[in-house]
């Protein structure tokens, strides 16, 4: 009986010490500048007191505002826009004059080459510097201020055309990269002001024959890599019925030969059919944007730049240089935390930079 009760003082004991271990100090943390007013490029040293586990800093500069560490928006409208991108040639294709530009405010956004058709597109090619060759080459910016609004949505289409291969040669790659719409407007800590870029645009590919004659295009968030439809030839070993990947003893779909390719799938025959409209048609395919309006756009929240990190034994100070003068609202935020909680002191000092 005394051995229980011995046991449960014991765990009484440790289940108190375990939720004290679990409970987060609050940090202790003072911050003072010997003067709150510098020169441009004179460094400022801010000394610290206390104990804590972390602290960050915000300078009090764009992009580095505690004021908008939850997002930081700014209303671009009626600033007006203009648009521009790089281009470049790649492959072997020998087609020419398969590439243009278009604008549009009243397409319907729905995906399938006939909504494309049925709206109003306005072409700005001859606005713009394409590529000729395997260089990579600015387009120049476009003014496209008066086609957006609010209320309006501008729509940017890359229009792509392949010819019959046969006849014409084979359809030429085209890459188009860096492409963004950016704001009139002042810039904002020495950036632009971006409606939207390559990676945010939305831009998604329209095929005349999507399911016939799709063809080769490709986007990701940093290039779209336009390319014409595979047309069909009747030399093509695919339409002979003799070729090995018909053969169902082909050792590539023996398990047990070492040639084996696990994803290789026996085909069906398909005999080439010369009345097919779609062995080698006029293509046109499409690469738009989704809608761009003028209004407000989120930044992004202002992030802190890290003082002193849970590794680091004692911070006594830090030392900072402004680039610009101004006044300058400067915080540190100190903080402990565990998987349980945190706990967080701020202190705001104001500074005064001059030239």
């Amino acid at each position: 009986m005394q051995y229980k009760f011995l046991c449960l003082i014991y765990i009484c004991l440790a289940a108190a010490a375990c939720s004290k271990l679990d409970d987060v100090d609050p940090p202790t943390f003072e911050v003072t500048v010997e003067k709150t007013t510098f020169k441009v490029d004179e460094p400022v040293v801010f000394s610290f007191s206390g104990e804590q586990d972390n602290i960050s800093f915000y300078s009090g500069e764009v992009y580095n505002e505690y004021a908008f560490r939850e997002g930081r928006e700014v209303d671009l409208s009626g600033k007006g826009a203009t648009l521009d991108f790089f281009s470049q040639l790649a492959g072997t294709g020998t087609q020419t004059g398969q590439l243009s530009v278009w604008l549009s405010t009243n397409y319907n956004g729905n995906g399938d080459h006939a909504s494309v058709k049925a709206a109003t597109w306005t072409d700005i090619t001859a606005d713009l510097t394409l590529a000729s060759s395997t260089t990579n080459v600015a387009s120049g910016k476009v003014d496209v201020s008066s086609w957006l609004s609010h209320d309006q949505p501008l729509y940017i289409g890359f229009k792509y055309i392949t010819q019959p291969q046969a006849t014409n040669g084979l359809a030429r790659v085209w890459w188009i990269q860096s492409f963004a719409v950016r704001s009139k407007a002042d810039s904002l800590g020495g950036k632009e002001l971006l409606l939207t870029d390559q990676e945010n645009a939305g831009f998604r590919t329209i095929d005349q024959f999507p399911e016939d004659a799709p063809s080769l295009t490709t986007i990701n968030a940093t290039r779209i890599t336009l390319l014409g439809n595979k047309y069909k030839d009747p030399a093509d070993s695919i339409y002979n019925p003799e070729y090995s990947i018909y053969d169902p003893n082909n050792p590539i779909y023996d398990p047990t030969s070492p040639l084996y390719q696990p994803t290789a799938q026996l085909p069906v025959f398909v005999p080439y059919d010369p009345n097919s409209p779609y062995n080698d048609p006029p293509t046109e395919t499409w690469v738009i944007s989704k809608p761009i309006v003028e209004g407000v756009v989120n930044l992004g929240p202002d992030k802190a730049i890290s003082v002193k990190g849970i590794n680091t034994d004692v911070a006594d100070g830090y030392t900072y240089t402004y680039k610009r003068p101004g006044t300058y609202k400067v915080y540190f935020i100190a903080y402990n935390h565990n998987i349980d909680g945190v706990e967080t002191v701020v202190r705001q000092l104001d500074l005064t930079i001059t030239p």
